[in-house]
């Protein structure tokens, strides 16, 4: 182990993106020659576990029609994902560490595969929210497993950087995909082909997952799991991601939320206790002394939160105020998806030059402005002169920020803790993004006031908007905070 230690160490001192294994020797080992062919592999999975957490939105209308779902079925058509996917990444990330992440990537994309075809061939409402469940499970398992992966598979620290900025847009293309492909298949196919199209890609990952993805676990633990530890922060973000998401309808200051909360500040705190006191912790509590994990998981968070609640925002301007079909919002997010690939790709090319933590600053500056023109959106307005700029430097400054934020979180992370530390990654950002719709929700209905419904509508989402900007620019102090700066003579002989 002082071969890892040596390594963060290093890492730190330098802020720049290290391959995640940690140790020396490993930096020098050979590098897999399926390597990239490996990536391709891991970005379909998280493309689809991207994919599948917003396309069903475009199709409840059908469902409600076809199945009878009532308002409350589609409330948990959508939340039994959010729930299941979001409470248990660290589950499924701690998991692969000890199981083996092979091992747990094929449990995941086979579950992924049944509940998929199942909530394809669904009757009734219940069986349907049941297979939406199974999909946030296997969705839990995929997500930090296939990340961890990325993490062990690439031990060139440059070569890392690239792979983390591919990891980056593909995961803004799987989102943004579903709003532009979810109307035509929802209209020209049926709902169910939402789900259907998931298991070709499944089976055809399966079929060349053993081939091309190397097995991995920690080794020298065997220490065995650490139940009452995995139970009580699993019941803490489930409770946690609960609240949030019903705040909207329940009230920030209902018995409900409140009680929510609190329920959920007694998990955590037992979730320390226990972790202090067992010799294999689900979350090793060292982690958390890492300046840059701390800074690039807070940030992800304020980054979820942003990201989630502005496009919320944006599709019910467009669609509400402006008149835009679902499939014309589709269309007109289109810059905001290759905005984000070109900023990943930038984030990869510069980050070694100018560290991640200015990489993120910068980034969170421009997200900061592309709200802040959304703030001056007007009942009037027109797709360039209202949306077109501000889709453009947001989308540019997320593609960065999730590379720089990434490579912060994880870059000085051990090898035998890369599964657990890519759960809370992904987590932060999941439950960013619970939050940020419940506070871009709340914002506009509170500022929805008036005679003209459009007008009042209109005003509701600029308050929304201003909402977002604040949260951007409070993840640019953030990372200030709490990104080490590089040091001068480390960046030099780089």
């Amino acid at each position: 182990m002082s071969g890892d230690n040596r390594s963060a160490a290093g890492t730190a001192a330098t802020n720049e993106p290290a391959g995640a294994v940690g140790a020396e020797e490993a930096v020098e080992a050979p590098k897999n020659p399926l390597r990239w062919k490996a990536l391709v592999v891991l970005c379909a999975a998280f493309f689809m576990v991207q994919l599948d957490a917003q396309i069903v939105l475009l199709a409840l209308p059908s469902m409600q029609a076809e199945i009878g779902l009532t308002a409350a079925g589609a409330q948990w058509v959508v939340s039994s994902y959010l729930l299941t996917f979001g409470g248990l990444l660290l589950l499924g990330g701690r998991a692969a560490d000890i199981f083996g992440r092979r091992r747990m990537f094929i449990v995941g994309m086979a579950l992924f595969l049944v509940a998929s075809l199942i909530a394809g061939l669904a009757w009734d409402p219940t069986i349907l929210i049941v297979a939406r469940v199974g999909q946030g499970i296997s969705a839990a398992i995929i997500s930090p497993t296939a990340l961890s992966l990325v993490m062990v598979i690439f031990t060139d620290k440059a070569e890392l950087g690239k792979a983390l900025a591919i990891w980056a847009a593909n995961g803004a293309a799987g989102a943004m995909a579903a709003l532009l492909i979810g109307g035509p298949i929802n209209d020209l196919l049926g709902w169910q082909w939402i789900f259907f199209i998931n298991v070709p890609v499944a089976l055809l990952v399966l079929a060349v997952t053993r081939k091309l993805l190397p097995e991995s676990k920690v080794e020298s633990q065997g220490k065995g799991f650490d139940p009452l530890g995995a139970l009580t922060i699993t019941l803490a973000m489930v409770a946690f991601i609960y609240a949030v998401v019903e705040t909207p309808a329940a009230g920030w200051l209902s018995g409900q939320t409140l009680g929510l909360l609190a329920a959920t500040a007694v998990l955590f705190g037992l979730f320390v206790v226990i972790e202090k006191r067992v010799s294999a912790p689900m979350v090793p509590l060292s982690l958390f002394r890492n300046r840059n994990l701390v800074g690039g998981n807070v940030v992800m968070l304020l980054v979820g939160m942003v990201t989630f609640g502005a496009v919320l925002i944006i599709s019910l301007y467009a669609q509400q105020v402006l008149g835009y079909t679902a499939l014309a919002f589709g269309v007109s997010t289109v810059i905001y998806t290759v905005m984000s690939t070109i900023g990943s790709q930038i984030g990869a090319r510069v980050v070694a030059k100018i560290g991640f933590r200015t990489l993120a600053v910068i980034a969170m500056g421009l997200m900061a402005i592309g709200t802040l023109l959304l703030t001056q959106v007007s009942v009037d307005g027109t797709y360039f002169a209202d949306l077109f700029w501000g889709l453009l430097l947001f989308g540019l400054g997320l593609g960065m920020g999730f590379v720089g934020v990434t490579i912060a979180a994880l870059a000085d992370v051990p090898a035998e803790n890369s599964g657990v530390a890519s759960g809370i990654n992904t987590a932060g950002f999941q439950m960013g993004g619970a939050i940020g719709v419940a506070v871009a929700t709340s914002v506009a209905v509170t500022f929805t006031r008036g005679g003209d419904q459009k007008a009042a509508l209109n005003e509701g989402f600029q308050a929304g908007f201003w909402a977002m900007t604040f949260l951007a620019v409070a993840s640019l102090l953030v990372g200030l905070a709490l990104f080490k700066a590089p040091k001068p003579a480390a960046a030099a002989e780089n």
